[in-house]
């Protein structure tokens, strides 16, 4: 136990309103993945709005096609499994079906064991991301830092094409 886990942002602009039958099948997987990250062992905690997702969730009121998701891991092992070696990987390689590409989509940092993260503080995570790149405030599987108080972690080369 670090007395640390890991928060993961991952946020996108859907092509089509989530209802659209473009984002079909991003939406009828929600039920499956999201069930399938709240059984993995090292989940935490995930985001949810008025269903059991986040995609009513609007941090963004002028941009209603700004799509996001967050959630806790106890570390780095078990949300990359999730992430890399699970169903949810075979969803990843369809993003561009239902996404516009960015350049920046997703960042992680570490929270104190217990800490529940807020929108606007996963927001910032990803504007410090996106502003300095990897530092040890918010960063990437392919750039890792260490939880605080420990001298390693090693980064997860994992690709979804």
């Amino acid at each position: 136990m670090t007395g640390f886990h890991l928060a993961q942002i991952n946020v996108g602009r859907l092509l089509q309103p989530v209802d659209h039958p473009q984002i079909a099948g991003f939406k009828d997987n929600l039920d499956r993945i999201n069930a399938l990250a709240d059984g993995l062992p090292g989940f935490v905690w995930r985001l949810v709005g008025e269903g059991n997702n986040a995609t009513d969730i609007q941090p963004d009121p002028d941009d209603p096609l700004f799509a996001m998701n967050m959630s806790v891991w106890s570390d780095m092992d078990a949300l990359a499994g999730f992430v890399y070696r699970s169903a949810h990987r075979d969803i990843m390689r369809r993003r561009k079906e239902w996404f516009e590409v960015m350049a920046v989509y997703q960042t992680l940092w570490w929270v104190p064991v217990g800490h529940t993260p807020t929108i606007a503080e996963g927001l910032e995570k990803l504007a410090t991301f996106e502003r300095l790149g990897p530092t040890a405030e918010a960063f990437s599987f392919r750039h890792p830092f260490p939880a605080p108080g420990h001298t390693s972690v090693l980064p997860v080369l994992d690709r979804c094409a």
